[in-house]
């Protein structure tokens, strides 16, 4: 069962990219589609029947290669870590496979798209079954290559393929951390299996090397190594500038990747790798600020974006460090739980936001919407129900994986997580203030329709149009997106409100969660997560409501309230709504030297050196010597006689001289 799991969206893809257009949309869609709902289905199964007792395997497929005391062997690992990835997965990405016969109903690459999202899925499922690191990392370099292909689907865009090569390369700095972690496990280890690795750890703990004089711990370099791939596919910092970009790509990209799949990957990473941070005091502490630091800065440039993907991006980000911080302070599953209910909330607001952009033609600035919850009821319903759950409103998704975090970071009782507690708690405000200003200024207030650019091309566009209406909304009537785009709102609506007190007790639930036998912590630290002090139990509570009650004073009791603060803090928004300026920094630092660098190899190395000597230099007096000695070559005998008689004179002369 889990090998058709895996390979079905392999088989997918290999269908409906090589048929492409010769099987037409219909069957590209139909076989990519139809596998991978076989596959979520097949991973629910595996799901339940771990929860039930089912034991953990390792199912062996084939001896991939072997050199000197290096072997590595195709083999699918399945046990719980593996089985929440699989469930988040295959059940986002079937439900954005059926979103997108809607949404790109009209593109006329639907095969290429549908292929592209089946290799990504494939990729990420052969990461997440891996029993050995250089299976994982070949799942891993495989998403980077699929986001790259999705990110820039739209390649007549140059600010897609723009995003594309950025994230491609921001990737590549990662995946480099992660290549020497790999190597040094198997210098240290003499295995690249996972279960052997990790077995290993305790009798590694004191192991050191010499690196420029200094001595090194050698798991602490080791877990950073890795973590520092971890922060490329994860977006944290320094590595995060390439997910806003990412919004070039297809909404339902945005959904599949960047929210509740390729981005969880480092997440992935760090618990499967647990016992290895745990071993190192440095690498979890670093590991729990860096997701602290990324929550924060995320979470305030979140407030200040219009377009309504960025918005969602951003809020990506920021979630994810808070499951990075969890994982920092040994609550792996807290981090788990948060990346589950995470996938559900999250891809339910991307997609929203999707059906919101279908309806207005592609207009993505917020300043341009309003007034929409009449026009796309559904939209808005669902919408409402992905920010309740994000922002932890009592007794949704959110509510209990992000508390879960937040009592972690307490309950660790060290100064980073105690640090982390207090970043998450604030940034819990943001991410209340943010979410709800999406939603007051997409479906309150004035229509702002008129004022958009999109709008205006779409309406001259539209047979028998006339001049707009003079009610300002541009004579245009936003519709509801069709019911293959509805359907998977409804389902992730149904998981964004009720998955996290389904699956409560399973990730976080003291003596029942699953965790105590997996991974470090036993059933008492997660028994504590239900007993911390009052205050602190209630402070996520606080400041949700009061982000919520500050959105609603800015944005619709008092419209207009927004610009004042501008316009008082007004270098404090341009720093946030600049990313804090990060890519100009990045931009000054490594790529203007590096553009600088290839100028001077091209301008002076190139031209002025090779060129110069080579086909410029010596071949072009071969190529003046061969056109002046070609003058000879006139085919006249008396022509050739003189050319000889010169010779035999100049040889005659040298003889005599001699």
């Amino acid at each position: 069962m889990i090998q058709a799991l895996v390979f079905l969206p392999l088989l997918a893809f290999l269908i409906a990219g090589i048929g492409n257009r010769a099987i037409g949309a219909v069957a590209a869609k139909s076989v990519t589609t139809g596998a991978l709902f076989i596959s979520c289905a097949l991973s629910w199964i595996t799901f339940l029947g771990l929860i039930g007792g089912a034991p953990a395997q390792d199912v062996p497929l084939v001896e991939w290669f072997r050199s000197g005391d290096l072997s590595v062997s195709w083999a699918l690992k399945v046990d719980m870590l593996t089985g929440v990835m699989l469930v988040v997965i295959t059940s986002v990405s079937a439900l954005v496979h059926l979103y997108s016969w809607g949404y790109m109903d009209e593109d006329p690459d639907q095969p290429r798209f549908f292929a592209y999202l089946s290799l990504f899925t494939f990729a990420m499922l052969m990461l997440v079954t891996a029993d050995n690191l250089v299976q994982l990392f070949f799942g891993w370099e495989g998403v980077g290559l699929a986001s790259y292909l999705l990110i820039g689907f739209w390649f007549k865009k140059p600010s897609a393929n723009a995003a594309a090569i950025k994230a491609f390369v921001v990737n590549r700095i990662g995946d480099f951390g992660f290549m020497l972690g790999i190597f040094g496990l198997f210098m240290l280890f003499g295995t690249v299996d996972i279960d052997g690795i990790l077995s290993a750890v305790p009798n590694a703990k004191g192991a050191t090397f010499q690196f420029l004089g200094s001595e090194v711990n050698a798991i602490t370099c080791l877990a950073l190594l890795l973590f520092v791939g971890a922060c490329g596919k994860s977006a944290q910092l320094p590595l995060h500038t390439w997910l806003p970009d990412a919004m070039e790509g297809p909404t339902p990209v945005s959904a599949l990747i960047h929210a509740a799949t390729m981005v969880t990957a480092g997440v992935f990473l760090v618990c499967r790798m647990s016992p290895l941070f745990d071993a190192s005091e440095t690498a979890s502490t670093v590991v729990t600020y860096v997701g602290a630091a990324t929550a924060l800065f995320a979470a305030t440039v979140a407030t200040t974006q219009n377009d309504i993907k960025r918005v969602i991006a951003y809020s990506t980000c920021s979630q994810l460090g808070f499951m990075f911080f969890a994982a920092g302070v040994g609550a792996y599953g807290a981090a788990m739980f948060h990346l589950f209910t995470h996938a559900f909330f999250k891809a339910l607001l991307f997609l929203c936001a999707g059906s919101v952009i279908h309806a207005m033609h592609h207009e993505q600035d917020m300043r341009y919407y309003g007034a929409l919850r009449r026009s796309i009821p559904w939209t808005f319903a669902a919408m409402v129900i992905g920010t309740i759950a994000i922002t932890g409103v009592n007794f949704t998704s959110g509510y209990f994986s992000k508390d879960s975090v937040l009592f972690a970071a307490w309950e660790s009782g060290s100064e980073a997580g105690r640090t982390a507690f207090f970043v998450g708690i604030f940034t819990s405000l943001l991410t209340s203030f943010y979410s709800w200003r999406l939603i007051f200024k997409t479906f309150f207030g004035e229509a702002r329709w008129a004022a958009s650019e999109h709008i205006q091309h779409a309406m001259h566009s539209e047979p028998g149009h006339s001049e707009p209406a003079a009610t300002g909304t541009a004579g245009y009537h936003p519709h509801e997106s069709p019911l293959s785009m509805m359907i998977p709102l409804a389902l992730l609506a149904i998981g964004a409100l009720f998955a996290g007190a389904i699956f409560n007790d399973l990730f976080v639930g003291g003596e029942t969660a699953f965790w105590r036998g997996a991974l470090v912590h036993d059933a008492a630290f997660y028994e504590a997560l239900h007993h911390v002090p009052g205050l602190v139990h209630w402070a996520p509570a606080i400041v949700m409501a009061l982000g919520f009650l500050i959105a609603l004073r800015v944005y619709i009791l008092k419209p207009g309230s927004s610009e004042t603060f501008k316009a008082q803090w007004y270098l404090l928004h341009r720093f946030l709504s600049n990313k804090w300026y990060f890519d100009e920094l990045y931009a000054v630092l490594f790529i203007k030297p590096a553009l600088a660098l290839g100028r001077l190899f091209w301008k002076r190395g190139d031209q002025g050196a090779i060129d110069r000597f080579g086909p410029d230099g010596l071949a072009a007096v071969v190529r003046s010597g061969s056109a002046a000695a070609g003058r000879f070559e006139s085919g006249l005998i008396y022509s050739y006689a003189f050319v000889m008689l010169v010779g035999v004179a100049g040889f005659a002369t040298w003889f005599i001289l001699q």
